[in-house]
């Protein structure tokens, strides 16, 4: 039976949330050893379950769950990278993270703005919408490879601020595009100033405001009769959508306020960003890969369409544009060559080009239409060539880890500083092993290793650990200590805090 997805159909849309959680959960493993990229995966289901293959569903650009779809996703992407940027990070790495958000994106936009006006022969305008759209580097690509623990701290602190960043300095310049096509008709020179001022000040000032408010509200709460830390997370969605749907209503930009809402709990509540890193991204990832699988059944193809020379040689320089701009602005960065070469070349272009280039269709921008049929073009050309770049990374990373285990090299992760054990929390509870446990095992010649796990803001708040700690990544503590051999007849310590 063939369903086509919309919003009426709840069954199918039940059906596809299913399929997602099922696959990505069972395939995780295999994703995380292969390094095959998740989305590739669920274009391909796509593909399968769509007009194409057995005909399950179907989306289209006029479909309503699409819409709800593409703006959950987005929403959450810029939320999600907002409540997890590294406020250290960013300071210790302010000037590759400047050279990165600052010409490693606006000049790619503006390239590919020309380029897209003089061969494609689209209006000033709209080739706007399409450069800047094509100039956001994906965070879901590149979800895999910031998750490697062989990856350079500096790549992926850069990556990740890019990725994180860049939608917000380029939501604006697509928005404001649309304004201009939209003056072209019946509005006014006023018109257009004042929604910008709504869009571009009035929505981020209302979402710093009730990201201010949900979380002074939180802490009275917590304070007073405590908060279980599963919803602490489903709270931060919930700041995230009132966020948007308040600028919505106000006539700013719902997008942004969700951006300025996650940044505002990153600066003042750490404990709340941990807790939705646990639990809120699940949430997020969902939706992103259901976005893929829907993109995948017939959408994405799209792109295949527009085929021809111009398109083709369009579609190589705008995934290799970013590449050549960073190359020579890197040099001036206080980072080693190889990172400088890591970052120029691992900008995958994915789901956030979509999602920017999609804003104009859903506002029955004309000629948008074919702005989203490029853009799947050149996705599906990014997926292969960045997807397959990160795939061999990581194949190659993990084989050399393999073999320094196997020539009984120390294992990886542990930084180089380190201090000695604190002194005995009084108030640790009596389950866990405490500090004079540790050192009596110590005294008496007993074997035991002890492990880092904390998350990654926790750690990089405070990157020195216990003497002769080893540090492992929580969401890939069982694999990573695998890799490492740890003794299975000693006694494993584990901290998080």
């Amino acid at each position: 039976m063939t369903a086509a997805l919309s919003g009426e159909n709840f069954v199918a849309v039940l059906a596809l949330v299913g399929i997602v959680i099922v696959v990505a959960s069972l395939l995780s493993g295999v994703v995380e050893k292969t390094g095959l990229p998740q989305v590739a995966i669920f274009l391909a289901l796509g593909a399968l379950l769509g007009p194409a293959g057995f005909g399950l569903f179907e989306v289209t650009l006029q479909s309503t769950a699409l819409r709800v779809m593409t703006t959950l996703a987005l929403l959450l992407v810029l939320f999600s990278d907002a409540i997890t940027l590294d406020m250290r990070g960013i300071r210790e790495y302010r000037r590759a993270a400047a050279l990165v958000l600052g010409p490693g994106t606006l000049l790619p936009a503006i390239l590919l703005a020309v380029l897209s006006f003089y061969l494609l022969g689209i209006s000033p305008a709209r080739s706007a919408i399409l450069g800047a759209a094509l100039a956001s580097t994906d965070p879901v690509l590149l979800r895999t490879l910031l998750r490697s623990p062989s990856l350079p701290v500096d790549t992926r602190l850069v990556l990740r601020l890019e990725s994180g960043i860049n939608d917000v300095l380029l939501l604006p310049i697509v928005v404001t595009a649309m304004l201009v096509i939209a003056a072209g008709g019946s509005m006014t020179v006023q018109d257009v100033t004042s929604h910008a001022a709504g869009l571009f000040v009035l929505g981020p000032l209302l979402g710093a405001g009730i990201g201010w408010a949900g979380i002074s509200l939180l802490e009275a709460i917590r304070s007073r009769v405590g908060v279980r830390r599963d919803y602490e997370s489903l709270y931060a969605l919930g700041v995230a959508f009132s966020a948007y749907a308040a600028a919505e209503w106000v006539g700013g930009s719902g997008f942004l306020a969700a951006f300025a809402a996650g940044l505002t709990i990153a600066m003042l509540d750490v404990e709340l960003c941990d807790c939705f890193l646990d639990y809120g991204q699940a949430t997020a990832e969902m939706f992103l890969l259901l976005t893929f699988l829907a993109f995948g059944s017939s959408l994405i193809w799209i792109g295949l369409k527009v085929l021809d020379v111009r398109t083709v040689a369009f579609s190589l320089v705008a995934v290799s544009i970013r590449t050549i701009v960073l190359l020579p602005v890197l040099r001036i960065a206080r980072i080693d060559r190889r990172s400088q070469r890591l970052i120029a070349w691992l900008g995958p272009r994915g789901l956030s080009s979509l999602l920017l280039v999609l804003l104009p269709v859903f506002a029955g921008v004309s000629g948008a239409e074919q702005l989203f049929a490029v853009t799947c073009l050149v996705v599906l050309f990014s997926v292969v060539l960045h997807g397959g770049g990160i795939a061999l990374y990581l194949r190659r990373t993990a084989k050399g880890e393999r073999d320094s285990l196997s020539h009984g090299s120390a294992p990886s992760g542990a930084p180089a500083k380190s201090r000695e054990l604190p002194q005995l929390d009084e108030t640790a509870q009596d389950e866990k092993i405490t500090i004079d446990e540790v050192r009596a095992m110590d005294a008496r010649g007993e074997p035991y290793t002890i492990l880092d796990v904390r998350t990654e803001k926790a750690f990089n708040a405070d990157d020195l650990i216990a003497a002769n700690a080893l540090r492992i990544m929580p969401d890939d503590a069982v694999r990573r200590a695998r890799q490492m051999q740890l003794s299975t007849r000693g006694t494993l310590v584990v901290y998080c805090a």
